[in-house]
This record gives C-alpha cells, structure tokens and sequence, in this order.
C-alpha cells in the first residue's frame, strides 16, 4: 500500500490540525517506505504498523500514543514551504532538503546509510537529480548524523568542496558518547525503542519522535566546517542561513537555524512535537532544562517574527506565524517550569522521586499536544533535573550505602515472609491494580531467586500492565521487553556498539580512555608499564602510564623511558579496534604483517590489550 492511500480521511481526524499537518505538502513516497540492505534484510518498513491504520485505540495501548503513532505513521516527500522539503518516516528522524542555486542542501542525514539513500532517491525522484551542495548536522546524536555516506560520496565532496556543517564540538562529543559509555547505552537503548518487542498493539506502537530505530551501516563524514560563534550567518548555495548554537541542551553540540529569505525556523531538535528528554532511559549527560527554555525564547525573540513555518528534524511542521509563535512559546515555558517548579520543591527538601509523584503542569501547558510526553515524561525529567544540581544521593542517610538488587532482594523475601508468602500478597495487589508495587515487590523475588517461574511471570504480567497503560512511549517499551525478557530471557546476540566510521575518526585520546574503561582491575594489579602510541597521519602522540591497576596518559613523548613504542596510523586502529577476534589476537596479526609498528615490548603490548574486558552488549538488566 502507497502513502497516499494511509492518509486519514477527513472524517475520523476532523478538527485536528496536527493530522492535517502530518500530511500537508504530501507528493509521494514508497510502499510501505520499505528499504532493505545490500544482503536483501529489511532496514526499514512501516508494514507491521498497519495495525495504528483505524481512529479506535487498541485497549493495551494509551489512547493519546496510539494518536501520536498514528501521526508518526505518515512517510513519504512532502514539501514544507518554497524550496524546502522533508522525507519523513523514513527513519526515527527526518532529513531535510533545502534547494539552493545549483544543488541541494541536505540537514542531517537520518541513522544509517541504507534510510538515507532511499530518501534522497526518493527526492530526486520528484524534484530531480540535484547535487548536494552542503551537508549539514545540527547535533552529535547518530539518527542525525549516520546515514551521511548515503547521500554523499567522501571523495566526491572533497573534489568538489562540499561543506559539512555542524556545531562546536561536534566531533568530540559524537565519538565519546557512542564509544566510552556506548555499550552501556546501546543495551539500554533497546528498553527505551523496544528495539525487539514485535510491531503491534501489544508490543511496540512507536517511539514519540518517530517510529523506531533502523537495522543498517551506521556511517559518519567528518565536518569540514564548524559554527563556532553563538550566532553566525552564512550564505550557502545561495542561501542565507543563520546558524545558532543551543550547547548542553538536547545534545551537548547542537545548533538550530533560521533561513530568513525563505522565511522558515528549523529547531534541529530543541523544539519537536512532544516534552522531549532531559536524561534519557538509554542513558546520557543530565541536559540543561534552563538553557533549552533560553534557547527557544531566543527563536522566539530573533527568528519567528521572520518566519511562516518551523520545522524540525523529528515529528511534522507547524505553519503560521501565530501557530509557530504559541508553539515556541509553550515548548519554552514547558522546560523553563519543570526546571524552576522542580528546584522550588528541592529546596524545600523533597527528593526527585516525591518531586516526581506531585509535579503537575498548569493546563495551559499540559492541554497541549505538543507538551505531552510520548517521548520524555514530567517524572523522569524531574528527576533528571534533581540529578544535574544535587547528583545521586537524595540526603537520607538511610539510602547512603544501599544493598545492591542481588543481596537486597533474598531479605526482602524473608522479611515479607518467603516466596510463597510474598507471592501471594502480590497477586492479591495484581487484581487491585496495583501494578507499581507489584512490579517492585516481585522482582525482589526475581533476584532472590531468578529460577522462580512464578515470580518472573507475575513480575512480567505487572511490567506489562504499566506498559499498556503509559503514555509514554519510551516507558511502553521498556516495561513490555521487561516483561518479555522476564518471559523469554535475554537474546543472546553479538552487535558492536560502535560503528566503523566512528572508530575510524577516533582520535588516540579517546582510544586511549576506551582502553581505560575497559581495564580489568584485578588483572593489571601488579602490571607497571610505560607505552608510547603514535599515529603518523595526525601526529598525536600519548605517553601511557600504568600503575595501581590504573591507566593515565598525557600528550607527547613519554617522559621516561617507554616500554614499547606503537606506531598505527587510522585504518590501523579501526582494524585493531573492529576485529571480532579481540584485540590481543588482532594485535598480533596486525603487528605481523607490519600495519602496526611496534619498537620494544610487543608481547608486553600484547598482555595489556588482553587484560581488556571484551564488552557485551546483551548484559541482564531485569535479572542478576
């Protein structure tokens, strides 16, 4: 089935303005927007939510995220205003085209290669075989940044001289989120998309910015320019372009932009259809709630007096200069009170958690579609907000130096008066609906005892009741593969959490802290040794020190004599860095066929990388 043939009828939206805006400017798209790899899988596709094609919400699915799925289930080209265009649906993101004097301007270019080429394909297709003409990204997450090698060729770029845009910072912050705590996030990242639950009214209905995350090469072109001041306005391809810079709000290198002559405002992602995150379930860096609410009064203030649509690079635009004025306004006031509200209840001495249980917005703000929390919630961001000013401790000495889940839940069992006895309380709550404390309760049982079918199956069947009831999409998905796991147990599966490209522009820094991490303590107690690494095509070179079971380095020679001197230049270290024999093997055979150079110690180079924990990603999350 065509795009064209999902558009909702008048009579099942009529009224809604965001179903109308959804598919304004529709010119076409592909069946079911499917796109499969090289290898003939499947990257991408819409099918499987067909079943969000009827106004009647499923019973298992909060009826205000069924609305927002079905609005996220519009894909297809559409055309935003006078040379601007989206191909959305495509991707959990959008990317953006800006036609220009001789080409076309491409925002972001979707999570991976596959999702990007079939868009800019698509494009084409309607509006012809245009160049890229600039590349740009307005922040360091991969669903804006991956997909660059499928709508432009490197060397092409570089024989043509093709700007690649993005922010201050940009490089840095990419490559250290998506490497030092990427494992990590990659695992919690499938809670917060249910990445594995099945695609229906029982499982996964979307993710509140878009659907879901695609299965395909995740890719990366580093930027040729970067906007370095607050405000800077540049002429590209004949078109002016106001970049401006929102540092440490939804990404920590971020920017959004205004395009005066066409009279258009792209908020990037400080400003999308929903209450955004302020710490992720998948993990990140506590943002700044103030800062976002600054930004988007300073859009407000400078850009929407000019401006007749604004768009972004998640959910659908917003058009009139009133509906976009009202729009920033309340996507401003919504961050600005949960961050002064939230500090109000702080000082006055009430954890994130009991801040959390009463925050409420004024209906003002909460009657507003946008302001919902499809993707963010008021609870997790309260909490999030507490985090950045007060960190993890919540002042009670009593949650000081808590057991860990594995020795706390076997006396929590005895204390309710064993298995059978907390079992059948909790079942007594389950019919009550008291599924909060069930889920808590049970999983003590879970980790007391994990063999316990019993416990694992009413704590899933608790997990799956708050699932069906949230709002939120990103908690939907994380309480069903919760309750799936419970189910199921883990997939064993074997996936990196880091993507060649990204390895391949990893400076020796980073290599070094990623080596850092992964250092098993134990193993390297008596270990003292001193390791220069340098690469000759940067000409960075990091002196190494270990001692006390600790990695440091500084930059340069090392001060004394080195143990061993490694020489590696880029494709070097993605090789060592990406072969799935580990890196002591890889090591080996790289040094042996004279890729790595290496004066003194190899062998004692060797042991090192062996005393690396080799991550993986599947580690249990619901279960010891």
């Amino acid at each position: 089935m065509n795009a064209i043939d999902k558009i909702p009828a008048a009579n099942d939206t009529a009224g809604d303005t965001d179903f109308a805006n959804a598919w304004r400017g529709f010119i076409g798209s592909i069946p079911d927007a499917e796109i499969r790899g090289a290898k003939g899988h499947v990257v991408w596709s819409m099918k499987d939510y067909a079943f969000l094609e009827t106004d009647e919400p499923a019973p298992t699915v909060h009826p205000n995220l069924w609305r927002q799925g079905r609005l996220n289930n519009a894909h297809g080209l559409f055309k935003v205003s006078e040379r601007i265009y989206q191909v959305r649906g495509f991707d959990i993101a959008n990317v953006s085209f800006i036609e220009g004097d001789t080409g076309v301007i491409v925002i972001d270019p979707l999570t991976v290669a596959e999702t990007a080429e079939a868009a800019i394909k698509l494009y084409r297709a309607h509006r012809g075989n245009r160049p890229v003409t600039a590349l740009i990204y307005t922040h360091s997450h991969a669903d804006h940044f991956g997909g660059a090698r499928g709508v432009l060729d490197e060397q092409d770029a570089i024989a043509r001289r093709v700007p690649i845009i993005a922010p201050h910072g940009f490089m840095w912050h990419t490559v250290s989120e998506n490497v030092l705590g990427g494992n990590a996030m990659l695992r919690r990242g499938m809670f917060q998309s249910g990445a594995m639950l099945p695609r229906n009214a029982c499982g996964q209905v979307d993710c509140g910015i878009g659907k879901g995350a695609p299965l395909g090469t995740m890719t990366l072109i580093p930027p040729t320019m970067s906007i370095e001041k607050e405000v800077e306005t540049h002429v590209i391809d004949g078109v002016e372009i106001i970049f401006h810079l929102a540092l440490e709000s939804e990404a920590p290198s971020e920017m959004f932009m205004h395009f005066p002559g066409l009279r258009a405002l792209n908020t990037a992602e400080i400003g999308v259809q929903t209450l955004h995150n302020l710490c992720p379930l998948r993990g990140a860096q506590v943002r700044d709630a103030r800062l976002w609410s600054r930004y988007l009064d300073e859009a407000l203030d400078r850009y929407a007096p000019t401006a007749d649509v604004v768009f972004a690079q998640h959910n659908w635009p917003t058009w009139g200069n009133e509906n976009i004025r009202l729009f920033l306004r309340q996507q401003r006031d919504l961050y600005k009170h949960l961050h002064d509200q939230t500090l109000r209840l702080m000082n006055r001495g009430m954890t994130g958690v009991e801040v959390a249980e009463v925050m409420q917005l004024p209906p003002s703000l909460a009657d507003t579609w946008a302001n919902k929390g499809f993707y963010g919630t008021i609870s997790h961001n309260v909490k999030a907000i507490v985090q950045r000013y007060l960190g993890w401790y919540d002042g009670n000495p009593a949650h000081l130096h808590l057991l860990p889940p594995e020795k706390s839940g076997p006396r929590y069992v005895e204390y309710m008066g064993g298995a059978d006895a907390l079992l059948e309380r909790a079942r007594k709550d389950f019919e009550r609906g008291e599924y909060r404390w069930v889920a808590e309760v049970s999983n003590h049982l879970v980790f007391a005892d994990p063999a316990n079918a019993a416990a694992r199956a009413l704590c899933a069947d608790a997990l799956e009741q708050l699932g069906f009831a949230a709002e939120s999409s990103t908690w939907r998905n994380a309480y069903l593969l919760g309750a799936q796991e419970l189910r199921k147990g883990v997939p064993q599966i074997r996936r990196s959490h880091v993507s060649r490209d990204l390895v391949s522009v990893l400076p020796l820094e980073l290599l070094l802290d990623s080596f850092a991490v992964r250092l098993d303590a134990e193993q390297a107690r008596d270990l003292q040794m001193d390791v220069e690494w340098f690469n000759p095509e940067t000409d960075e070179r990091w002196a190494m020190h270990i001692e006390n079971a600790t990695m440091t380095y500084l930059p340069g020679a090392c001060r004394g004599e080195a143990g061993a001197r490694v020489s590696m230049n880029r494709a070097a270290l993605t090789e060592l860095q990406m072969d799935r024999a580990g890196l002591p093997a890889a090591f080996e055979r790289l040094v042996a066929q004279g890729t790595i150079g290496v004066e003194g110690d190899a062998a004692g180079v060797q042991r090192l990388l062996g005393m690396l924990e080799e991550l993986d990603v599947m580690f249990n999350v619901v279960e010891p």
